[in-house]
């Protein structure tokens, strides 16, 4: 069973802490299981997953990196599970994703080498969607802070940033966008949560169960968004070609929109 797109709001978990996983499905749309940087215990972490099941159609495991002999045993483990999709930390080309087929691949954008190289990661037949981590890539670039006293990222996080969402969008994959880890502040999040519905992120990865609400919230169009929305896709069905709705002149690209709003509308079935 592949994952489901089942909506915006994904939660890590640390792997080896089993007792948080079924909160954790409760809370998000999708859990990302981290055998990485979350799991204090890493033995423990790769018993979990083979005690502790959740459904593979919401479930993502963050394995450990490529270059990382932790891998093969996270590999291992998988193979016993009914999991078939990975998160691949620190993914700097096409190889390290294809060489996990045939496990789909959420893949992290998170070195500077990544960053040149996502395009044609990205491109991989197995990759499911690309995200970008803001706290490792300015670690290795030996950076201090990635964003402005105001609370925006530098530029070099912009670019990464964008430079993602558009290797996913190029492609057709899904686009993930990075944490926001300042739990306590849930006006900036919501902030950051706006611009990424804005600049087309399909998810927003939260790191605790209160971002969670927040992420949601931001992804659900008002209702005069939605009504906007079906409006004009109905328009479209009797119009050919470009047309004026309120005003506005209706094109492929408005009718992209509209669809893109009328598919968050909490009516959309």
């Amino acid at each position: 069973m592949g994952l489901a797109t089942t909506g915006p709001a994904w939660l890590f978990c640390p792997a080896d802490r089993p007792e948080r996983f079924e909160k954790a499905a409760a809370a998000a749309d999708v859990v990302i299981l981290d055998l990485e940087d979350g799991a204090g215990d890493k033995p423990a972490a790769r018993e979990a997953l083979l005690s502790t099941p959740l459904d593979p159609a919401r479930t993502v495991v963050r394995i450990n990196p490529g270059d990382s002999p932790e891998q093969k045993l996270d590999l291992d483990v998988l193979s016993q599970t009914a999991y078939t999709t990975v998160m691949l930390p620190k993914c700097e080309s096409a190889a390290q994703v294809t060489a996990l087929a045939p496990l789909e691949v959420v893949l992290i954008v998170e070195t500077p080498l990544g960053a040149l190289k996502v395009d044609e990661a990205a491109a991989a037949a197995n990759t499911w969607g690309v995200m970008w981590g803001a706290e490792d890539l300015f670690g290795f670039l030996g950076g201090t802070n990635n964003r402005f006293p105001d609370d925006s990222y530098r530029d070099v996080a912009k670019y990464v940033r964008s430079r993602s969402l558009l290797a996913a969008k190029s492609f057709g994959k899904q686009a993930l966008d990075s944490v926001y880890i300042d739990i306590r502040n849930l006006d900036g999040l919501r902030a950051e949560v706006d611009d990424a519905v804005a600049v087309g992120f399909d998810i927003k990865v939260a790191i605790h169960p209160s971002q969670v609400a927040v992420i949601r919230e931001g992804y659900m169009p008002t209702p005069e968004q939605a009504r906007w929305a079906r409006e004009v896709l109905a328009a479209a069905d009797t119009q050919p070609g470009a047309f004026a709705f309120e005003g506005m002149m209706v094109d492929a690209p408005v009718l992209r929109r509209a669809e893109r709003i009328a598919a968050l509308a909490p009516d959309n079935g």
